[in-house]
């Protein structure tokens, strides 16, 4: 009980102060900042990257509890009443996530989360068919892991088609249906994009594939729980589920995959044969638990989440936009989960911007790569101005986000926005030499990479210019805010 107070304090409290919409800590996570850090900070920054993942349900935890305490129980036992306990809540939870998508309960399959179902829907299908079939098509706006999965399976001697996608983040059907082959034996196609929120045509896209007698897989990990799902009205053959994005626990998630007509697909991992052989590993039963929850609750408030949602996100993109010349909203409007935004501010660095947020967590359009100097492949597929890649932000809204918190972050963004436009520019007449601020080195073929270069010095900033730099981006906007400049620009390739 102590632990579910703690929880419902850490959601609630502190968000009816206006003027200071951080969440504080706990004692007890005091004590652990101040041992670990060597100082005690009592405030965090409040929470608007949803997308990445979303915080415990109260609910959730509630239902979990039983299950980390007491009823503790293998639910794979079947000869004590420890591992029959276990076993009636793993198949509820079963139920309940079957429920929130209109599937049978014997078509769910609990795993560690989208990924490994991602893996498992790509590669199992792909290996269980190749003797007929060896070709498979995704977009090139997809999660690293389907994209990845898809390159191993290149190396294993499969053709993919990586669709491109139009400015709006959709794809084209008619490309679609022009790339399905004979020997195409799965589409696999996100239904909510994760970096701008994008709602692809799914009913669409399972029409097409049904017709051609080809099976569809979804990553909706961005989608279950947050708008209607149903795979028998969708004709989606397996679907992907992740339990942290729906304010369920870390480390769980689900496959779906159809019973009839049957789709078959080969095990990644071998063992005790749980989950009817295609999962062999020991279900979790408090995560299972937790997934179930998390389904009934976000079935249950969906479509009041999606209003309240859908009025936060256009009172902050109104805001925003009102306040600010130069933003640009990535992705289509139309088609579009509300609760992710993704915005880029002509002639501001993304990074820089993220830096100046210190009391918003948030995070760019280019997090997925940002130990390189690249901008997000999902803006580059959609044929965003490398510049303007590299100046978006994702703010995600979601079911604990305040009235409050999102007009907090848009008086932040406008204010630090105008403040790095005014570094960029330089005013006239100032033509001071350059200076080296931060030299790195690394001899490859005789280079030496990572010579950063400070640039037109004047108070109260300037603008820094860093050529064939090495260094996480993070860290260089860190170097140059330290010293009041602005990150110019990157040259990503050394000189030959």
């Amino acid at each position: 009980m102590l632990l579910l107070l703690r929880r419902v304090a850490t959601l609630r409290g502190a968000r009816g102060l206006a003027g200071a919409p951080a969440r504080r800590l706990s004692g007890a996570a005091r004590r652990h900042e101040k041992k670990g850090l060597g100082e005690e900070s009592t405030l965090r920054p409040l929470y608007m990257d949803v997308q990445a993942t979303t915080p415990l349900d109260p609910r959730v935890l509630d239902s979990m509890l039983p299950y980390l305490m007491h009823y503790y129980g293998n639910p794979h036992s079947r000869t004590h009443a420890y591992g029959w306990e276990s076993e009636s809540a793993m198949e509820r939870a079963r139920q309940q996530v079957a429920s929130l998508i209109g599937a049978d309960p014997r078509e769910i399959i609990f795993t560690s989360g989208a990924t490994e179902s991602n893996n498992l829907a790509i590669k199992g299908v792909a290996r269980f068919y190749k003797s007929r079939k060896k070709h498979i098509i995704t977009t090139q706006t997809e999660h690293k892991c389907v994209l990845d999965s898809c390159r191993y399976l290149e190396a294993e001697g499969f053709r993919v088609t990586y669709l491109p996608v139009k400015r709006n983040g959709l794809i084209d059907l008619k490309e679609l249906e022009d790339a399905l082959q004979p020997d195409t034996s799965l589409v696999s196609i996100m239904t909510v994009n994760n970096e701008i929120g994008v709602k692809q045509p799914i009913s669409d896209i399972g029409q097409i594939c049904s017709s051609r007698k080809v099976f569809f897989h979804t990553d909706a990990a961005q989608a279950v729980g947050k708008i209607p799902m149903d795979v028998n009205d969708m004709k989606i053959d397996l679907m992907s589920i992740s339990g942290h994005k729906i304010y369920g626990p870390k480390g769980v998630g689900a496959i779906y995959i159809r019973r009839r007509p049957r789709v078959r697909l080969e095990p990644l991992q071998s063992g005790g044969g749980q989950e009817r052989g295609m999962r062999s590993g020991t279900v979790p039963t408090p995560l299972a638990v937790g997934l179930g929850a998390a389904c009934e609750v976000s079935q249950q408030e969906m479509e009041y989440d999606y209003k309240r949602i859908s009025v936060l996100a256009d009172r902050l993109i109104t805001k925003i936009m009102t306040e600010i010349p130069d933003v640009v909203m990535n992705g289509d409007p139309e088609h579009h989960y509300p609760g992710c935004i993704n915005l880029s501010f002509a002639y501001v660095e993304g990074e820089s911007l993220l830096m100046a947020l210190k009391d918003v967590a948030l995070s760019s359009g280019s997090a997925c790569t940002s130990a390189s100097l690249e901008p997000s492949y999902v803006l580059r597929a959609i044929g965003t101005d490398e510049d303007l890649a590299h100046s978006s932000i994702r703010f995600g809204i979601g079911r604990f986000t305040t009235e409050e918190e999102v007009d907090y972050t848009v008086q932040k963004c406008i204010q630090h926005v105008k403040r790095l436009r005014e570094m960029r520019f330089e005013p006239p007449g100032q033509q001071n030499p350059p200076l080296t601020l931060a030299t790195t080195s690394s001899q490859v073929t005789g280079s030496t990479y990572g010579t950063i270069i400070e640039n037109t010095p004047w108070n109260p900033g300037g603008r820094v210019l860093i050529r064939y730099c090495l260094l996480p981006r993070q860290l260089l906007n860190y170097l140059a805010l330290q010293r009041g400049y602005m990150l110019r620009s990157v040259r990503r390739h050394p000189p030959r």
